[in-house]
């Protein structure tokens, strides 16, 4: 095919993720090493079986089991009478067995499926399988010199020498393959964003701890002819089309950039009548591009078989048992119809799990509406600029709560407890009534309101002549002066109000 031709063709992107995530357990998949590692010393977190010693045996850890039942519960997978263990074979330093013990040709979930909206409109997304496996170690490339380790961790060209802890080794993970339904980088971002939703609302999973979600994504570009109006597309093409995995992409955003600039790559190479390599790529965040790491391995690299020392794993009789919380769709329907919330600010009341029952707290002692405004609008607007999240003030919540309630009985003004208490609350941990007496933000009293309603009018005669010449902009002026007159703590609607009445009387 001439290069020519080749600019003629309209390409489509095929995508398909694997989706490695972190699950929430004290202990390792197989062992009885702790997982709370984030501040642990090399290599102390680490046993002979997560090791690879001889003569080590593996044992099931039955908290993964159940946090695996769970997220096929809510993608509505098939969880098989029986489900097995694997030996997966590769050499690399990271991993003390020479093996990974993960699920081949048995997973725990299959066929299942996850909906998420993008742009406004519901797609769903079919998830052929996931399944149990161990993490592997980690490893830093490191320059020689002086000054802390981390200063001079480096990528492996640069490096002198590479240091190995294996406290990470044998956390559990589980994987989590979609079939490759998406079309668009786009669409990836969103479909990660709503699964990271539904597995913190499951509690198997926390999304602050390091490295808790990995992504690989596989791309192919194919005749855009080649896929239906519905996105579908025939097997046949695929196994014809070239594909590239981007490997280790460690957030939403970077796999939609990391999918971006490859679609562009293959797409350039296409139509210049070159050829895709069927290989590994490394997604570098720095410079936002893919850069070769090795060939792609195949199935058979992997030389898959039994795990001799686990037996096969039956829990079909045992999911019925296991429960799962109402999820971020049904709470978000719920909260539409019993609080009368509009679709969007049931939305952000449901972006987490801890959002959610912050509001639901707050709403049980104060009005819903009152309750949503204080806790969608004012408190994630706050904590967002702070780069804070719900959870950071979690041990607060009676001090928010008192907060609204300053409101809801009318003791300081709404736009004061904004702009103001809650403001001096989040920056210097003071309670709301110490910042109330602090910044003198008690409601003037009727007398010095109506007072200060007179003054101003009396003290500026041009705009009482706009507001009577039908300039009603100028009642805008009037409610600032009092404002000022009364130290902000006049209710401006009250004020309003008040205006009108004396101006018209």
């Amino acid at each position: 095919m001439t290069a020519q031709a080749s600019e003629a063709r309209e390409l489509a992107a095929v995508i398909g993720l694997e989706v490695h995530v972190q699950l929430e357990t004290e202990t390792k998949i197989f062992c009885g090493c702790s997982t709370d590692v984030a501040d642990a010393e090399p290599n102390t977190h680490t046993c002979p079986v997560c090791l690879g010693l001889p003569g080590a045996l593996p044992v099931v850890n039955e908290g993964a089991v159940e946090a695996a039942v769970k997220v096929g519960k809510a993608i509505d997978a098939d969880i098989p009478e029986e489900t097995t263990f694997h030996r997966k074979n590769y050499y690399y330093p990271d991993l003390p067995k020479n093996f990974q013990i993960t699920q081949y040709d048995s997973p725990i979930c299959q066929d299942g499926e996850l909906e998420f909206s993008v742009e406004g409109e519901r797609r769903s997304v079919d998830i052929r399988r996931a399944h149990l496996e161990e993490d592997p170690g980690s490893i830093k490339h490191v320059r020689e010199g002086s000054g802390p380790l981390e200063s001079r961790t480096c990528s492996i060209e640069r490096a002198d020498y590479t240091l190995i802890d294996y406290n990470r080794a044998g956390t559990p993970l589980m994987e989590i393959v979609t079939e490759p339904d998406f079309r668009a980088p786009g669409e990836v971002r969103s479909f990660l964003e709503k699964l990271e939703e539904v597995l913190e609302y499951l509690g198997v999973f926390d999304a602050t701890r390091d490295g808790s979600l990995r992504i690989d994504a596989n791309l192919s570009m194919v005749d855009a002819g080649e896929v239906d109006d519905t996105g579908d597309i025939d097997e046949s093409v695929l196994e014809d089309a070239n594909r590239t995995e981007v490997k280790n992409i460690s957030s939403h955003k970077g796999a939609e950039q990391a999918l971006s600039f490859e679609a562009s790559r293959q797409r350039k190479l296409i139509q210049s009548g070159r050829a895709v390599e069927q290989e590994t790529r490394h997604f570098n965040e720095t410079h936002g591009n893919t850069v070769s790491m090795r060939s792609k391995e195949e199935e058979k690299d992997y030389r898959y078989f039994r795990e001799a020392d686990l037996p096969p794993l039956r829990v079909s009789h045992w999911k019925d048992e296991v429960p799962i919380p109402e999820l971020p769709d049904a709470r978000r329907e719920r909260f539409v119809a019993e609080y009368g919330l509009s679709e969007e600010a049931a939305s952000k009341l449901t972006s987490t799990k801890q959002v959610a029952d912050f509001f639901e707290d707050v709403a049980e002692r104060f009005d819903a509406d009152l309750a949503a405004t204080w806790v969608a609008d004012n408190l994630l607007g706050e904590l967002n600029y702070r780069d804070m999240a719900i959870t950071d003030i979690d041990d607060r919540f009676d001090e928010m709560t008192r907060l609204v309630e300053l409101v809801a009985e009318d003791e300081i003004t709404a736009k004061n407890a904004h702009e103001t208490v809650l403001r001096e609350m989040l920056d210097t941990g003071d309670d709301p009534d110490t910042v109330v007496d602090r910044e003198g933000l008690g409601k003037t009293s009727g007398d010095e309101v109506q007072q200060a309603v007179v003054d101003a009018i009396d003290e500026n005669p041009d705009a009482v002549e706009d507001y009577h010449n039908g300039e009603d902009g100028a009642i805008n002026f009037l409610v600032g002066q009092v404002m000022q007159k009364t130290g902000g703590s006049a209710d401006p609607g009250d004020v309003n109000g008040l205006l009108r009445e004396e101006l018209e009387s």
